[in-house]
Order: structure tokens, then C-alpha cells, then sequence
């Protein structure tokens, strides 16, 4: 008998990339595509969809690749798993950008086997994404990882002893999912002062812009200046934050060959979005042993990374995930604390996108971890 084949996804604004998914799908057996309602979407990514679900589910019954399409009942990351149960495939398979833990548990308990695939084009044709084709249409806006020594942006923490943020501009290779710690909501605002991209002006001055559009006079909650500057200011840069919303000094580093080892060494792997209800000051340890903590593991971080010392990087971005988790307990969970074990064996280092809670890990290793997300960092003159 056929196995059977089961592969989800939006697969809005259908490509070749689809198609040779499906494809190289197919060669394990017949194709059955679930597919993310309207709704799901929606609630995942904060945009409309391009095609209908029904324009969709029509499109994707055509390819011949394609055994059977349904739209998946359920929502959120695995929208899909009363139609996994029903159907009872052979196999799962997922994109690298499309791998998750929640999906290789799922596939463990129903003795389903995970396949990752790498995206390569059908030969001859260009190499094709539905991000890069909106990124040519739409939006063209950066996200930001950080990397070390963050809340110290918050003059509650930084009053205890100054220190430095470190982050580091991405370029949009993929549309990362909203309240994933990828700056998503502080992009957004961004939309509305820059709706396509970046214009031609001075990066630190438009961060200072964002900062204060997004928080207008009587916000109850001030969101960090790391956001702002991770989308506006390219490279890697840190940020010096002394009992003030703003850094009383920066430094940025724009080597092409720091760039190029800092992508070879970091990875990141979807998890699931935060909880809208996620209460991080409900129980915190913020005090002056745990602030220099925190400090310290970023200097380390940035002394690290100019040295391309990849134990130090690594070393230094545990010291100061570890003091960002002391300080704020509810940045991580037993549901977290499971989905990054497996990881801990296979990296030198990890932390949490973001204020945690969910979002994304992010891996640093001495070679690419099978089943994660690679990153591309934003140059300087890239939004030339």
C-alpha cells in the first residue's frame, strides 16, 4: 500500500517553492496538505491572507503531486492535529522554517516519522519564498534578535548598575510569527511611520523616532529602546543604559566577517507564541547582584563575538539568559524547559527570543543543528 504523506502549512500566494515542496513530499508516498484557515493566519502572523482559504484549498487540490487538501479545524501552531489523528499518516513533513518541537511530540505519540526538508528550487528556476515575494511587494521592515544583557533597557533594572544591550538586525528572510520576541509588535508600530521600508536617514535617529511614536506621553508600560534600535540601526550594535529609556552610548560593529561567522554559529527554532496573559513582573529578583550579572555576561558576549571566541559567545549568552531568568522567573516554564533540553546536547549555547514564554530558541553551535532556522544579518547600506 501507498504510505501516506501529510504536509501544513498557509502556502498563501502559491510559487515554484510550493510546488517543489510538494514534490520532493511526494516522493514518500500520496500528499495530503492541511492547510491554516483565514483565521489561523491571521491570529499567527497579525495579516490578512493574500488568497481566500477557499482560493487556496482550490489551488492546491490542482497540483498533481497533491493527493488530497483539507482546511485545518483546529488553530494556533498545530492547527492541524485532529485531522493528523484522523488521517494517521506514515509520515509528517515539514520545511526547516516549518520544523517545531510541538510537531515532533505530536509525532512521537501517534508513532508518526518527521521528515525536515532543506528548500531547494526545482532546477533551472529561481530560488522562491512567499516571504521574499512579499518582501518585494510588501514589507521590507527588519526584525531583531538580542543576544545578551536586555531589560537592562528598563531604568528599574539599569538603576541598580548600568550596563550594556547587545542586538543584532535581521534582514526578513522569514515572517516571524507575532509575540514570538522578534520585536514583531514594535515593527508594527513601525508600519505606520514606514509601511514598505526603511528610509534613507540616519539609523540612530529614526530609532529614537520609533521609540518615541511607540511611547506616547501616558503609556502605562514603556517598551525597551532595544526594540526600536534592533530594527532601525543595521549590524550588530550595543547600547549603554544607565537609570534612562534611552542609551547613553552606542557602539556598533559592521564586519563583514563578524557577520558572516555570527550566521555560520546561530540558529533558531520555533516554538509557540507567547501568552497574551503572561505576567513577567508578577515575581521578580531584580537587585544589584543581579544586575552585574546580567551586565557582565553581555561585556562578556561582545568581547566574545569580536574575538570570534565561540565558546565565550556561548558561554556568554547562557550567563546572561541565566540572569535574565533569575531576575524574571516567568520567562521560562516546564513546557519550555522540555522543549530545550534536546537542544542543550546538541548546542554550546541557547536563550530565549525576546522576554520568553515562548517565541523562538535560539542556538549557538559549532555547525548548523538539522531542523533549525538560519538567520541573515541586516548590512549597513542594505536599505539603500
Amino acid at each position: 500500500m501507498t504510505k501516506k504523506v501529510f504536509v501544513s502549512g498557509c502556502f498563501d500566494m502559491l510559487h515554484s517553492g510550493h510546488v517543489a515542496f510538494f514534490k520532493e513530499a511526494a516522493t514518500f508516498g500520496d500528499v495530503y496538505v492541511g492547510l491554516g484557515s483565514d483565521k489561523t493566519v491571521y491570529e499567527l502572523k497579525a495579516r490578512e491572507t493574500i488568497n481566500s482559504e477557499d482560493e487556496r484549498l482550490y489551488m492546491v487540490k490542482a497540483i498533481r503531486h497533491v493527493k488530497d487538501a483539507f482546511v485545518n479545524s483546529g488553530s494556533g501552531l498545530i492547527d492541524f492535529e485532529k485531522e493528523l489523528r484522523e488521517l494517521k499518516p506514515d509520515y509528517f513533513v515539514v520545511n526547516e522554517d516549518g520544523y517545531s518541537d510541538l510537531k515532533r511530540e505530536i509525532c512521537e505519540d501517534l508513532n508518526i516519522e518527521l521528515h525536515v526538508l532543506e528548500r531547494f528550487p526545482e532546477t533551472g528556476l529561481p530560488e522562491r519564498s512567499t516571504t521574499s515575494i512579499r518582501k518585494s511587494n510588501i514589507c521590507n521592515l527588519p526584525y531583531r534578535i538580542d543576544l545578551a544583557g536586555t531589560w537592562i533597557d528598563q531604568p528599574y533594572v539599569s538603576k541598580f548598575h548600568p550596563g550594556w544591550a547587545l542586538t543584532l538586525s535581521l534582514e526578513p528572510i522569514f515572517e516571524y510569527f507575532e509575540r514570538s520576541g522578534m520585536s514583531t509588535s514594535t515593527r508594527n508600530v513601525a508600519k505606520k511611520i514606514w509601511p514598505l521600508s526603511l528610509p534613507l536617514e540616519k539609523p540612530k535617529k529614526m530609532a529614537k523616532m520609533l521609540f518615541s511614536f511607540e511611547n506616547i506621553p501616558g503609556k502605562e508600560f514603556v517598551s525597551g529602546a532595544q526594540d526600536a534600535i534592533g530594527i532601525c540601526m543595521p549590524g550588530l550594535v550595543r547600547h549603554y543604559y544607565d537609570n534612562e529609556y534611552w542609551p547613553i552610548k552606542f557602539e556598533e560593529n559592521h564586519e563583514e566577517e563578524t557577520f558572516d561567522w555570527l550566521e555560520k554559529h546561530i540558529s533558531m527554532v520555533l516554538l509557540w507564541p507567547r501568552e497574551d496573559d503572561l505576567d513577567l513582573l508578577g515575581e521578580t529578583y531584580i537587585n544589584e547582584e543581579n544586575v552585574k550579572s546580567l551586565t557582565k555576561a553581555a561585556e562578556k558576549t561582545w568581547e566574545a563575538i569580536s574575538n570570534k571566541d565561540l565558546k565565550g559567545f556561548a558561554s556568554g549568552v547562557v550567563e546572561s539568559f541565566n540572569a535574565q531568568t533569575t531576575m524574571f522567573p516567568a520567562m521560562v516554564n516546564e513546557k519550555i524547559l522540555k522543549a530545550m533540553a534536546p537542544y542543550k546536547e546538541k548546542a554550546l549555547g541557547w536563550k530565549l527570543s525576546g522576554a520568553g514564554g515562548g517565541g523562538y530558541l535560539i542556538l549557538i553551535s559549532e555547525k548548523p543543528i538539522e531542523g533549525t532556522m538560519p538567520i541573515k544579518i541586516r548590512r549597513k547600506g542594505s536599505e539603500l
